[in-house]
This record gives C-alpha cells, sequence and structure tokens, in this order.
C-alpha cells in the first residue's frame, strides 16, 4: 500500500520517560574489573562518583542481585543497570510514511528525531515511535540515518525482507541519493570520494568514526547543483554504508556541512574545544543540513523496482 501519511507530533519539553534496563555480560576484557571499574572505563559518559551511587542505591545489579562498587566480575555474569525514568530533550516525532505493506515500510523522518535509542534519547526515536504503531512485526531499520539528517529509511517487516534488503545491502543494490548543503568554495563541478573510514578516539564515547587511513573503503560520489556566495548545494550518491558517511568525505575533501558541529576540514572530529560548557561534540547533534533525497531498490517478495523521493527542506531544494 503507497500512501503518505504524517503520524506523531512534536514532543513536548520535559518528557518524562518510563526508565530503560540497560544489560550487559561480562566478557574476558571485564573479568577481574571491579563493578566500578568496568562501568567507569566502559561508560565515560558519567563519572565515577556518578557510577559509585548507582551502584549504591542499588541500581546496578550483578546476577539479579545488589553488589559493592568492590565487587570483583567473573567472565560471563550479567549486569544490568536500572536507569530510572529521565526527562528526554524534546524532538520532532512526526513522519510520513510513503510505503507501507506485509514486507516493508518506506518513511521520510525529520531532521532532529534519532532512529534508535542512545545519547539520552529512548522513547523520543523513531524506533520506538514504530513500536507504538506496529508493535507486531515492529519494523527494523536496513539502515540508518543521523539525527540530524532528514529523509528516506527503509525498513523491514518481515524474515524475508530483512534477509534480501539486507544482501541487497551488501551487495550495493540499495541506491540512495543525498542532498546537502556545504561552503561555498568547492572545487570543481564532481567529486570522487574514496577516504577510508574507521574509528577515532574520543574522550566521552570512546571512538567516533571519522577518515583514517586503516579505517574500512568507502566510496561517494558528489556533484554540484548550485552555486551561491555562501553555499553550495549538492548532490552526493554513496554506494557504501559507513557511519556518518558523507559528512566526514564532504570533510576530507576540504568541504565540511555547514553547521556540522563535529566534523572540520579533514574529516575528523572536532575535540579541541566544547561546543558549549562541558560538552564535546558527538555524533548526534544538529546543526548541519543533510537530506536522504532519492532511494531505489527491488521489493524482496515482488522483486519490483521501486523508486521513492522525499522532498527536501526548502534550503536544499534545486
Amino acid at each position: 500500500m503507497n500512501q503518505s501519511a504524517s503520524l506523531g507530533a512534536d514532543a513536548p519539553a520535559g518528557y518524562l520517560n518510563h526508565g530503560w534496563i540497560y544489560r550487559d555480560r561480562v566478557d574476558a576484557a571485564g573479568a577481574g574489573q571491579t563493578l566500578l571499574q568496568y562501568y567507569t572505563q566502559r561508560y565515560r559518559h558519567s563519572s565515577e562518583p556518578e557510577w559509585r551511587d548507582r551502584i549504591e542505591s542499588g541500581q546496578i545489579r550483578l546476577d539479579d542481585r545488589p553488589a559493592a562498587p568492590e565487587t570483583l566480575l567473573q567472565r560471563g555474569q550479567r549486569l544490568a543497570y536500572h536507569r530510572p525514568p529521565w526527562v528526554e530533550p524534546p524532538v520532532p516525532l512526526d513522519f510520513a510514511v510513503l510505503h507501507e505493506d506485509e514486507d516493508l515500510w518506506v518513511v521520510s523522518k525529520p531532521s532532529g528525531l534519532p532512529v534508535l535509542p542512545g545519547g539520552g534519547f529512548l522513547e523520543h526515536t523513531l524506533l520506538w515511535q514504530l513500536q507504538v504503531r506496529c508493535p507486531r512485526p515492529t519494523p527494523v531499520p536496513i539502515h540508518r540515518l543521523g539525527r540530524g539528517t532528514s529523509g528516506l529509511m527503509l525498513l523491514a517487516r518481515s524474515p524475508l525482507a530483512k534477509a534480501h534488503l539486507s544482501q541487497q545491502m551488501r551487495d550495493r543494490q540499495i541506491h540512495k541519493v543525498y542532498r546537502a548543503l556545504v561552503g561555498p568554495n568547492v572545487a570543481g563541478d564532481r567529486l570522487s570520494l574514496r577516504y577510508a573510514i574507521g574509528k577515532l578516539p574520543h574522550p566521552v564515547l570512546g571512538y567516533v568514526y571519522g577518515a583514517t587511513p586503516d579505517g574500512l573503503d568507502a566510496h561517494s560520489e558528489c556533484k554540484v547543483l548550485r552555486r551561491s556566495p555562501t553555499s553550495t548545494l549538492v548532490e552526493v550518491t554513496i554506494f557504501t554504508g559507513r557511519p556518518h558517511q558523507i559528512r566526514i568525505h564532504m570533510a576530507a575533501a576540504g568541504y565540511p556541512l555547514l553547521g556540522d558541529p563535529l566534523y572540520g576540514v579533514g574529516g575528523v572530529p572536532h575535540l579541541s574545544a566544547a561546543i558549549a560548557p562541558g560538552k564535546l561534540p558527538v555524533p548526534g547533534d544538529c546543526g548541519y543540513l543533510l537530506h536522504a533525497h532519492r532511494l531505489t531498490f527491488t521489493h524482496p517478495r515482488t522483486q519490483e523496482p521501486l523508486a521513492f523521493v522525499a522532498e527536501p527542506p526548502p534550503p536544499l531544494v534545486g
């Protein structure tokens, strides 16, 4: 069934969610650490005193029982952090369903709406909103968009669709074309971008992705659509699906997306200066203009070729 229905509304400020349980199993690297060391070293978004308070208040349980911060861990033990309800940042929750059938959904999400939980977001995510709308079976994303990226996403509803569409992704048979806004100094009308992308250290998250010679192969093709004295509108086709590929590739070429708080010239993260007092930039920060504009793939059941377009926001029209 093809449709174009807008679902949801803007999330209210001050919304208190229902809390969550984060589960871990102690691996070889964690064996021999204390419970406090495990959480402090793995989850650097919180300080050691904060983790100690959580352990001592009983929020963290070891094999379903409270434990002291100095408890030594053994491989295979189960950990559960019972995070109490917290106020999630307000985000736009409306998204358009462009296609829906027994096997898949195609939706167009707004900039600012995270796809998956993380970074303080749980219920204010596309996945949670989809679970509310379609609990069984909940659509599973075949690819992801950054929080600040708007536009088309493909999701599987059946095991057949998940397997076939994932294979199409691996075989590079799903074609995705984006629009982005960069600075006015782009040299030439076409760019072929092949900077490798891999993990780079981040003092809060542990790592983020960026341009690095020892990363994985990545390929993007860029075409200039419109120039102005202050910006350049570009169309980017990606042939691989590395995390934050367009943001990294354009920055590595010397043309970071306008307003991108994380990636600067060179395609590596800005970590020398905080974007707000005490806050280093992370991949989920918004401010840039990037839109998943066109999407083509083969329907996993009917083998019919399908193509979708999501109209871009006004600054990306051209």
